[in-house]
């Protein structure tokens, strides 16, 4: 991690009032209290008040989300058919907010910095060959960090979100078999759409998702206490 908490904090923050300044927010009061009700409920779940959770809808037909450092959350409304209800949002929120909690951000641009920095010592070595070997050999490691490093990294961070976000969700009342229903249902909701091979995806197939989800649930159970108003 060679990032500090707090320079990823600011970052988040910068991040989110440009992604709000040039997107269309959601006056809809349902909505926004469904999102902030069900958010702060997860966010009380990770132990991390100390975060200044926010969250908001953007009106945008993309069936999304993201988390930013700091615990800026935001939610498409594409994504609210197929969340469908408190439970299935849970589990989108219950994602997003574990990669705030576990620095995912940070950690992206640690490892980009990495092998940027791996990268350039390499071409530093090969600096006195022929041009168009150095060219060759910069493109193929280029594509070998993409594939072999970062790409697989991100994955394992869906995978951690997915997982933690399982947690967060039975802590706070919402039954962790929720997750896997969500899942069933983003699968239908992408067929026929083109996708990349998993393994030049920088998310899990929602296939693998499910499978993962489905390993973990037993565990999760051991952390819900349903609670009256979930």
């Amino acid at each position: 991690m060679l990032l500090p908490e707090a320079a990823e904090l600011q970052m988040g923050l910068a991040a989110y009032r440009e992604v709000l300044g040039r997107s269309r927010v959601s006056t809809d009061p349902a909505l926004n209290a469904q999102v902030t009700r069900v958010g702060r409920r997860i966010a009380e779940a990770t132990g991390r008040l100390d975060y200044p959770w926010e969250f908001r809808v953007l009106e945008d037909p993309q069936v999304n989300a993201f988390a930013l450092p700091g615990g800026k959350v935001a939610v498409y409304t594409g994504l609210l058919p197929v969340a469908r209800d408190d439970a299935g949002l849970a589990t989108v929120l219950g994602h997003e907010v574990a990669h705030a909690v576990a620095r995912h951000g940070a950690e992206r641009v640690s490892q980009q910095l990495l092998v940027q920095t791996t990268l350039a010592g390499v071409m530093a070595a090969l600096e006195r060959n022929d041009p168009r070997t150095v060219q060759t050999v910069a493109a193929l490691l280029g594509v070998g960090a993409a594939v072999g490093v970062l790409l697989p990294w991100s994955r394992a961070q869906e995978s951690e979100a997915d997982h933690l976000g399982l947690i967060y969700m039975a802590r706070a009342g919402y039954h962790p078999a929720a997750a896997r229903d969500l899942w069933l249902r983003m699968e239908e909701a992408g067929r026929g759409r083109p996708r990349p091979p998993e393994f030049l995806s920088t998310h899990p197939s929602p296939g693998t998702r499910i499978r993962q989800i489905e390993a973990w649930l037993p565990e999760a159970l051991q952390h819900y206490r349903p609670r009256p108003d979930t």
